[in-house]
């Protein structure tokens, strides 16, 4: 089994892949690469059996009607939203709040902060991938999940806060975050690639991405109950793993 891990940014500078391979209780970080464009993307996606991507899927359900709204001088459903609850209701999903109440991390706003442009690059890439490969529903029910690697690295009890950055602090964690999952995840060859994880915050998510997916592809992450389902769908669900690192090998 192989699966593919896409730390997302808003263009191919940044954006890093990592193809972890899994055979009889181990696994091997067969890829790992940086400034990866769609297409590369898509052609990993068509050779990996669940990929977990570093992005939104969706958007707020009550974000469009607002904007339609605008556009159209309809004031219902804008005025729907007035004051800071109601603004909360359009810049935060609903796998957002559940992630916050599960953990005590605050994803950032898909359609208020900086996370929007490669969520505009990752709408493109779903695209992409359902014209070639067919649609993948955004709840992660397909070939496709929505994975959190800060989420997964604190409920594996990786420490690892603080790491992003190109400063000699970030750098210092970052190396101490590689070790500590090389410790944690003895099963995990990393190959030639433990210098390059080291260096790049980028590819270490990338991987985190990755073996998040392999949790999605054993059903051990949390999956959208009743009350969050239909909210799923169309926003997208944040996959987070339900089990420790020493259950992924299988």
């Amino acid at each position: 089994m192989r699966t593919l891990g896409v730390d997302l940014a808003a263009a191919a500078k940044k954006t890093a892949v990592a193809v972890v391979e899994w055979d009889h209780g181990a696994a091997r970080l067969a890829h790992l690469s940086l400034d990866v464009g769609d297409e590369e993307i898509l052609r990993l996606f068509g050779t990996s059996a669940m990929t977990g991507i570093d992005s939104p899927l969706g958007w707020p359900d009550a974000f469009l009607p607002f904007i339609a709204g605008h556009l159209t001088f309809e004031p219902r459903p804008v005025l729907d939203h007035d004051g800071i609850e109601g603004r909360r209701l359009l810049a935060y999903r609903d796998t957002d709040r559940f992630v916050t109440g599960t953990t005590g991390l605050i994803p950032l706003s898909v359609s208020a902060d900086r996370l929007a442009h490669p969520a505009m690059r990752c709408a493109v890439i779903q695209a992409k991938i359902a014209r070639e490969y067919g649609p993948q529903a955004r709840d992660g029910s397909g070939r496709l999940a929505e994975v959190y690697p800060a989420a997964s690295l604190k409920l594996w009890g990786i420490h690892a806060r603080g790491y992003k950055g190109r400063g000699a602090p970030e750098a210092e964690k970052l190396f101490s975050a590689v070790a500590d999952l090389a410790v944690k995840a003895p099963w995990l060859d990393l190959a030639e690639y433990r210098a390059d994880l080291a260096a790049s915050d980028d590819m270490f998510d990338a991987l985190i991405a990755s073996l998040s997916a392999r949790a999605v592809a054993l059903g051990a992450t949390l999956r959208p109950g009743p009350g969050h389902a239909a909210a799923a769908l169309t926003e997208g669900w944040i996959h987070l793993p339900r089990g420790g690192l020493h259950e992924l090998p299988g």
